[in-house]
């Protein structure tokens, strides 16, 4: 593996740090002021005195953001390293990646990426031979990279398609339909389609879910409420799409229907919230076209797998918390008559098809077993994967021979397998050219106590010969919310971290899927102090351990892992010496009142449903809960202007009550991207930048000068 020449920049690095290195003691924030709005929820009054902050459109929040920025981008350029970790990850960053390939009638596709491109190009390779053409290059899509593909759908004979792009990393997309071999567009571009899949129905249209775009306010952070399935006839107007499902007659928000493999049925979801929905059918080779009811509640998930004629293969965790596999007919769609096809087991479980046979995986501790199977659940055999990490990839087409999947976990990068679905015979299709020797490093799991005498399991990465003297940078991550499980993964963004001896922990922390319904369950709503404690108890053990001490901790997570960072650092402001909160749910009073924020309301509970939930969700609140007079570890909120997930007034207004409350000399910055949203899509140079910007602060924050 190529080393780097430090010996000139330590030299720079001593040079510099004597007169000017940024200092927190001196830093002046931009005035920030407040006003007199006050909530009163069950009788308790609750000042909101940054709620102008939530109007994004204002020339008032626009100067505040510029101003912003401009202290916290002046304190960046003074970390005397940074530059040089921005180098190192661009160096390490520019190897080619490939996709696999997925074949779409006469072609194979496959994305492509020359190392630095900002976003990976779509190509193509004919069947019967020749060179790999572009089909689609998301880095002509707009000047500075930030417009990318979002996704994309085929028809089944691979004549035409439908693309989907994003505009500054909005969920808002555009639609774009094209005749697959002259590559010339088909109607109209389809505007304002949010959350949505892309489904064609033979050659005639394909349907999409999308809600009514705001007339009023902001399109970012204007609430959406009613999901919406259409269907789009090919060659007619967007204004003559045909309402299938959702709208005031059934008023849902998250609605998603595709097309089965085989073309005969039309399957919608249904749901109210994040977890539970209801499940629908229609049989498109009726006389008439008619939506059944399959689940017509909210209690349990569900999904259809596959359909073999009028036998429907349907994963569920209707009693049974990891899920099983049931199936049913037509004929007996109510639920006392699915039959058993696969029982639920201590782990989670979820179900892929290709080549005529089940692919079941289970989450074992975070880590992926993988099984095939036939139809009737029989096993062919256990897979043997290359190692302990996460593998992806086991569904196909049901007449496919063979599969691509991937696996990877902290310290393997990604490597593409080829897999014989006959034999069970895997071989390497493609590995990473990565300039990484994971010899060089270890990563293993641990189980560690939480408060009330829980076991979590956390994986920890690092250099080996970690010495176990308390002096290690360590960054702590979690997320625990949502049902979603976090599996190990390689990330190139995380090596210059790893390089200069830092320490990555990851804990899977109640209210993830790591161990299936109960867990995640475990951290919802009046249980969400669960999550907190857990990764309380995760920065314990590795201060206990030796790894690291409280000088030498960070705390990061976004999103949803961005609200874990914020209640945490204002519970225990003296456990870590860094707090990193990205795109963060941060006002837990407000959320549901932006965007698809009422969404969440499963795992959160709201502040309108008791006085209870209210008080429960007031006392952990990270907005709430910053108190003036307290030293808080070295911050850096981190969220982007277009964020219309998550939308950015929470950060803004956390920021700025942080900056008013901290009384000690830690640093208090938010650093916002513009033209840029929740994370999918950003053009790699900001991806590398936010990166580096996050390592160096911490590393400088830790005392690593």
């Amino acid at each position: 593996m190529k080393k780097l020449q430090t010996f000139g920049a330590l030299g720079a690095l001593v040079a510099i740090s004597a007169c000017e290195t940024p200092s927190s003691s001196t830093m002046k924030y931009p005035d920030t002021r407040t006003d007199a709005t006050v909530d009163t929820f069950f009788g308790t009054a609750v000042p909101d005195p940054y709620r102008w902050l939530e109007d994004d459109l204002s020339e008032e929040t626009g100067a505040w953001v510029k101003a912003q920025n401009e202290v916290t981008f002046d304190y960046l350029a003074q970390i005397p390293y940074r530059q040089e970790m921005i180098d190192r990850l661009t160096e390490l960053w520019n190897y080619t990646r490939y996709s696999a390939p997925v074949v779409h009638g006469a072609y194979s596709y496959f994305y492509k990426n020359d190392g630095l491109q900002n976003q990976s190009v779509l190509y193509r390779t004919p069947l019967t031979g020749g060179e790999p053409e572009v089909f689609l290059d998301p880095n002509t899509f707009s000047e500075d990279g930030t417009t990318s593909l979002a996704g994309i759908s085929f028809t089944k004979d691979g004549s035409l398609t439908a693309y989907q792009i994003s505009e500054g990393g909005s969920d808002w997309r555009k639609v774009i339909i094209l005749d697959v071999e002259t590559k010339t567009q088909l109607g109209d571009t389809l505007i304002d389609v949010k959350f949505s899949g892309l489904s064609w129905l033979g050659n005639d249209g394909f349907y999409y879910s999308s809600y009514e775009k705001p007339t009023d306010g902001s399109a970012i952070s204007a609430k959406t409420s009613e999901h919406k399935l259409f269907f789009h006839a090919l060659g007619t107007p967007q204004a003559a799409d045909e309402l299938i499902f959702g709208g005031s007659e059934t008023p849902r928000r998250y609605i998603g229907g595709g097309v089965s493999e085989d073309g005969r049925y039309l399957i919608i979801s249904a749901a109210t919230s994040t977890t539970g929905n209801e499940l629908y059918i229609a049989d498109l080779e009726a006389a008439e076209f008619q939506i059944r009811p399959i689940v017509s509640n909210f209690n349990n998930d569900h999904d259809i797998v596959h359909t073999e004629g009028e036998t429907l293969y349907i994963l569920t965790n209707l009693n049974a918390p990891n899920k099983r596999l049931v199936k049913t007919t037509l004929d007996g769609l109510a639920t006392e008559n699915w039959e058993t096809v696969l029982e639920e087991t201590e782990f989670p479980m979820s179900v892929g098809t290709a080549g005529g046979y089940l692919f079941v995986e289970y989450l074992k501790n975070a880590t992926s077993s993988l099984e095939q199977r036939r139809l009737d659940g029989t096993l062919v055999r256990e897979i043997s994967l290359p190692g302990v990490g996460s593998a992806g990839g086991f569904s196909g087409r049901w007449e496919d021979t063979t599969l691509y999947y991937s696996f990877t976990n902290y310290i393997n990068p990604s490597t593409t397998y080829l897999y014989d679905i006959e034999s069970g015979e895997s071989e390497v299709y493609r590995a990473s050219e990565v300039a990484f020797n994971p010899e060089e490093f270890e990563s293993y799991q641990v189980f560690y106590t939480s408060a009330d005498g829980t076991e979590i399991p956390m994986i920890i990465t690092h250099k080996k010969g970690l010495v176990r003297d308390g002096s290690n940078p360590t960054m702590l991550y979690g997320y625990g919310g949502f049902n979603i499980s976090l599996t190990p993964y390689f990330s190139t963004s995380l090596l210059p971290w790893l390089e200069r001896g830092g320490v990555y922990a990851v804990a899977n922390l109640r209210g993830g899927g790591e161990k299936g319904e109960a867990w995640h369950a475990a951290g919802t709503q009046m249980n969400k102090q669960n999550v907190f404690n857990d990764f309380i108890a995760a920065g314990e053990y590795l201060i206990a351990e030796g790894i690291t001490s409280s000088e030498r901790l960070g705390i990061m997570g976004g999103s949803n892992g961005g609200l874990l960072v914020g209640a945490v650092m204002t519970q225990r402001p003296d456990l870590m010496a860094v707090a990193l909160p990205a795109v963060g749910v941060l006002d837990m009073l407000r959320y549901h009142e932006f965007t698809a924020g009422a969404g969440w309301a499963y795992d959160y509970g709201t502040a309108q449903d008791s006085p209870e939930m209210f008080n429960y969700l007031l006392g952990y609140s990270p907005y709430h809960n910053l108190v003036e007079g307290s030293c808080y570890p070295a911050t850096m909120v981190t969220t982007a202007d277009h964020d219309d997930r998550v939308v950015p007034a929470h950060s803004f207004k956390f920021a700025a009550r942080l900056q008013k409350a901290q009384s000690c000399s830690n640093p208090t910055l938010i650093r916002i991207e513009t033209n840029a949203g929740h994370g999918a899509g950003k053009p790699t140079e900001m991806i590398i930048q936010e990166a580096i910007d996050k390592w160096a602060f911490a590393l400088w924050n830790m005392g690593i000068k």
